[in-house]
């Protein structure tokens, strides 16, 4: 029988992005993600639903991650539904959904939001100002004082379905 996890997020983080080192010498990422609803009632009156959603993701992925985004900032975030269990000192069961992240894009409608900050996505594919890693020597060819190219909004070339 075929199975499917894969979910897709846009919202925002709700808290700074946690770094960790395990004892395997990994690092793992943890931050929470809040993606609001709007909708109508029965009565026609506007209301607001807000799901919070705790993301985390391991290695140099997150640890990027980390870098370029704080508490309130928006994100598009990629991964898969993972159910961590666990007894608590108690002897009692206990059990917890989270996403566990595969790739993340910077959201928003300006570039600059992220001023001062490399524009690199999580996933390694450049955004429309490139910028050369802290350990490289390369320069962008680009110059960052242009604004970003204009892009048709009828064109949705990035999404995945």
């Amino acid at each position: 029988m075929a199975s499917l996890n894969k979910v897709l997020l846009i919202g925002n983080l709700t808290r700074d992005p946690e770094v960790r080192m395990l004892p395997s010498g990994r690092s793992v990422c943890k931050f929470g993600l809040a993606i609001n609803r709007n909708f109508k009632d029965s009565e026609g009156n506007k209301r607001e639903e807000v799901t919070f959603v705790d993301v985390e993701s391991f290695g140099p992925r997150g640890e990027a991650l980390a870098r370029f985004f704080s508490k309130g900032k928006p994100i598009f975030v990629e991964g898969r539904l993972k159910l961590d269990q666990w007894e608590s000192q108690t002897g009692e069961k206990r059990s917890k959904l989270l996403v566990d992240l595969e790739n993340w894009e910077f959201m928003g409608a300006k570039q600059d939001s992220y001023e001062g900050q490399s524009r690199e996505s999580g996933t390694g594919a450049p955004q429309s100002t490139p910028v050369a890693p802290d350990n490289a020597n390369a320069t962008s060819d680009t110059d960052s004082s242009s604004p970003p190219p204009a892009v048709d909004p009828d064109l949705n070339e990035d999404v995945p379905f």
